[in-house]
């Protein structure tokens, strides 16, 4: 690839550790593919512990999980990032403040998964992801504008699968007997008529590849991770033929 501007600097606002490392690792990896050898955008992350988030999440303050996601914003900001992402899809309840509030645009994770499942024609998605996630209202907009339906797991499956993602996955254990069970509910939401899956924790990417589902999976950290990936490249690419029509 000839040389061009160079990509928009993405700041990566981290909620859990997992998460945002695999999250920078997709702008890191995949940069190459888009920009060449050795090249991707410059990166900043600022992970938090994960405990300043949970008290706020388990009592519903959306509010407050909207200024701890400010306070990241605002210092990736100052540290040169001209485009945000967040790896986390619970802490989307908060986006609308966020978004009216911050020093940077920032790309929504469920938009981006919908937009992909509408790409690729999916029409009824199962979504798991932490209890708040499958519980709350992050997918059903986003879903909704591309006339996509979508389901979650029972009750059960859903305490299931929050157990292991607060348990085990934001730990780093990903277990043989996890990876089973997830399994099991994919199962159970492909008999309820979903064509595809949201992996819609972004830990879940790191027990459950596609190989291990009989659905189709969208893997909502690498797809958040593209989208930025592609947004800081096109902008260059943008800037560029800006200043070739310039300078012509």
């Amino acid at each position: 690839m000839p040389d061009v501007a160079e990509p928009l600097h993405v700041g990566i606002v981290g909620v859990s550790a997992e998460g945002a490392a695999l999250c920078f690792r997709t702008l890191c990896e995949e940069g190459a593919e888009l920009l060449g050898r050795h090249r991707h955008p410059e990166v900043t992350l600022h992970c938090p512990p994960l405990a300043r988030y949970m008290p706020p999440i388990e009592a519903g303050d959306w509010g407050e999980v909207a200024r701890l996601l400010l306070v990241s914003a605002r210092l990736l900001a100052e540290a040169g990032a001209q485009l945000l992402i967040c790896p986390d899809n619970t802490v989307h309840e908060a986006f609308d403040e966020v978004e009216q509030k911050s020093p940077r645009p920032w790309l929504h994770i469920a938009r981006v998964v919908a937009a992909s499942a509408a790409e690729r024609g999916f029409r009824r998605l199962g979504v798991l992801g932490t209890r708040f996630l499958m519980d709350g209202p992050v997918y059903r907009r986003p879903l909704a504008d591309r006339g996509i339906g979508f389901e979650v797991p029972s009750p059960a499956d859903r305490a299931l699968v929050d157990r292991v993602i607060f348990d085990d996955l934001v730990h780093g254990r990903f277990t043989g007997e996890a990876r089973r069970a997830f399994g099991e509910v994919i199962e159970r939401l492909r008999g309820a008529g979903c064509d595809a899956v949201v992996l819609g924790c972004t830990e879940i990417p790191l027990l459950i590849s596609a190989e291990d589902s009989v659905l189709p999976v969208l893997d909502s950290t690498r797809l958040l991770a593209r989208a930025a990936l592609r947004r800081a490249v096109d902008a260059a690419l943008s800037a560029d033929k800006a200043f070739s029509a310039d300078g012509a």
